[in-house]
């Protein structure tokens, strides 16, 4: 397997036709994804059954052909498998499966899911003593679930330090939330930072920024087309 760079992604993404209903959902995650694994964690094929690895939930799984592109450029899949995705052979389907697809740590798209299993698997990382980092993507619309407020409210009480949620804010959600969504973090005991979710620059440091002794929250804003 070759690697790519940044540059080819929207090549990698085109490579995968059939699902425009979700094209969107791949095109706002893109920026985010490629920053969180080209600058900020450490997730390679060499060391994605390491105990204590960095983790990557992909809660907002309907979609996923940028998280797909980003594992090809990253050596986890190979290129020749894209153009075949969600074909009756293909491992790629249009959710990903963690039983199948290389470097996929859940197997997601019911939306609600992503967090609350982030913040088992950071307790579990805490059990153990692992310092590895957990981060979960998920939707401002998917916010909306009530498991994900759940989470909110334990992790922050918890202090799960290890924790990072980002949020994809391309305005879908149907109600908002009052003050924003990065407010409904902070007022339950996290850091947050909002951004734009295009700037690499901007992400990369919220994502790096110390924030000891509370979860991290990322709202990553992306305008909708058009």
């Amino acid at each position: 397997m070759t690697t790519a760079d940044y540059a080819d992604l929207p090549r990698l993404i085109s490579l995968m036709t059939g699902d425009g209903k979700h094209a969107a959902a791949a095109q706002s995650t893109v920026d985010v994804l490629w920053v969180l694994y080209d600058r900020v964690l450490d997730l390679t094929p060499e060391t994605f059954r390491e105990p204590g690895r960095d983790r990557f939930l992909l809660s907002k799984g309907h979609g996923p052909m940028a998280y797909y592109a980003v594992l090809t450029a990253k050596g986890f899949l190979d290129e020749a498998e894209l153009a075949s995705w969600s074909s009756a052979r293909s491992r790629l389907g249009h959710h990903p499966d963690r039983r199948r697809v290389p470097g996929v740590e859940i197997s997601s798209g019911s939306l609600g899911h992503g967090l609350p299993i982030a913040v088992g698997t950071a307790l579990g990382a805490r059990a153990r003593g692992h310092t590895g980092r957990v981060v979960t993507l998920i939707g401002d619309a998917e916010f909306d679930e009530g498991s994900n407020h759940e989470a909110v409210v334990l992790a922050g009480r918890l202090g799960l330090e290890q924790l990072t949620t980002v949020v994809v804010d391309n305005q879908s959600s149907s109600h908002g939330w009052p003050g924003g969504i990065a407010r409904r973090f902070e007022v339950e005991g996290w850091q947050a930072r909002t951004v734009s979710g295009r700037d690499h620059e901007a992400l990369y440091e919220a994502f790096t920024t110390a924030h000891p002794g509370r979860p991290l929250a990322v709202v990553a804003v992306v305008e909708p087309k058009g």
